[in-house]
């Protein structure tokens, strides 16, 4: 006989039979509730890996992954300093820049932006931002020149195209007293970063422009440095704070960003613990259907007990079937959600042709393709989580089995 005995029975329980049609029903419906519950889970956190990484990569292709400035006084000899931040472990590249924040003005519109100042070669030799901004262009952000990169949204809003002037304003408080004086500006250009916090606010100048409106007389403000992880940001921080001392200010995107990336992992667990619902609808069936199957068997579990089989066994019986279940239903619904998750960018295409629709249009999101990201931590995590569930669901009816009763099962037999 197959051997231990529990596995046994237990095995012989989960076969379909003529007069167990909805206690088999009730398995196959948490078998599939488990399987679609963990490829759900599997796929949804996918796509949401995806978009974070995609909105974290277009929010830093124009943004310093760690800064180290110097407000108000500038940095003298920026080119020593860059030499011994370029010399820690993971930079790529260091930049140096100004940042004012002020008003562009054009024919009555007036619209906030960050005024960027910077090193045109030295900024493409480092940062992609040669991706985002004709080379011919940034080139004309030369020393004196006052002109201007407007980022796409910003210049729509401005009404404004390449040739145009634009006047900035710039707060100045003197004697307790605000003020500001306009300086004209020509555009030179028009960039798309993808991502509305630089689209919609940010402009380019070249850095002795904006140093000399800073009154920083052609120094930068600010070291910017570049990762080749940008997760190591905060590190690389402390790093910087216990090499260069307290003379200058430290900042990171995580810092910056924080709101914002908070809020999406914000999004992602309460997506989890919603999905997990459809694992926990799916644990139900495993109770319903196993007390369904204790029912039927009382007599048979009886007969077990009378021939000496310790009520431990009788447990161990039904927790098998709930372990089965629970085991082929996750590594379904692992295989399933795996295959979707890594051809997503396949999958989308085939449903926008075959039913005619777009998911995503390009002239309402930047992003016009689902991105997905597979993680580690999640194909590990989330099986587990609804594995778990599916053992917690055999523990009351496997220990009700264990309580029957053989003589009051036996009684009229």
């Amino acid at each position: 006989m197959f051997r231990p005995l529990e596995c046994f029975i237990g095995l012989r329980y989960l076969r379909p039979g003529r007069r167990r049609g909805v206690v088999s029903f009730m398995t196959g419906a948490s078998l599939v509730g488990i399987a679609l519950g963990v490829a759900a889970l599997i796929v949804i956190l996918s796509v949401l890996n995806g978009f974070e990484t995609e909105n974290r990569t277009r929010l830093l292709s124009m943004s310093e992954h760690v800064g180290v400035a110097s407000p108000g006084v500038g940095i003298d000899d920026w080119e020593t300093l860059a030499a011994r931040i370029a010399a820690h472990d993971g930079v790529t590249g260091v930049t140096p820049f100004v940042e004012l924040e002020g008003m562009l003005a054009v024919a009555g519109y007036l619209k906030p932006a960050i005024v960027r100042g910077l090193i045109p070669g030295v900024e493409s030799a480092a940062t992609p931002i040669g991706d985002l901004v004709d080379a011919s262009v940034l080139a004309e952000l030369t020393p004196g020149s006052r002109r201007i990169i407007l980022g796409r949204f910003l210049a729509l809003n401005l009404g404004v195209e390449a040739g145009q002037t634009v006047n900035l304003w710039l707060p100045k408080f003197s004697g307790g007293r605000a003020s500001a004086l306009p300086a004209a500006f020509t555009v030179a250009g028009i960039f798309e970063a993808g991502v509305a916090e630089h689209d919609g606010s940010l402009a380019l100048t070249s850095l002795e422009d904006a140093s000399a409106l800073a009154g920083l007389d052609g120094r930068p403000e600010a070291i910017g440095v570049r990762l080749a992880d940008p997760l190591a940001a905060p590190e690389l921080t402390l790093d910087l704070m216990q090499a260069l001392g307290p003379t200058f200010q430290y900042s990171s995107w995580t810092e910056r960003y924080r709101s914002l990336f908070r809020a999406m992992r914000t999004e992602k667990t309460m997506m989890t613990i919603i999905l997990l619902f459809i694992a926990g609808v799916a644990a139900f069936n495993i109770v319903t259907s196993l007390m369904m199957l204790v029912n039927e068997k009382e007599k048979d579990i009886a007969i077990l007990r009378t021939y000496g089989l310790e009520p431990a066994r009788v447990v161990r019986i039904f927790f098998i079937q709930g372990v089965i279940i629970g085991c082929v239903g996750t590594l379904a619904g692992l295989v399933l959600g795996l295959v979707l998750a890594f051809n997503v960018q396949t999958i989308v295409p085939w449903l926008e042709g075959t039913f005619g629709f777009r998911i995503m249009p390009g002239d309402v999101f930047y992003v016009t393709e689902i991105p997905s990201e597979v993680r580690l931590a999640d194909v590990v995590l989330i099986p587990l989580l609804a594995f778990g569930i599916s053992l917690l669901a055999t523990i009351y009816p496997s220990r009700r089995a264990a309580r029957v009763a053989p003589a009051r099962a036996l009684r009229y037999e």
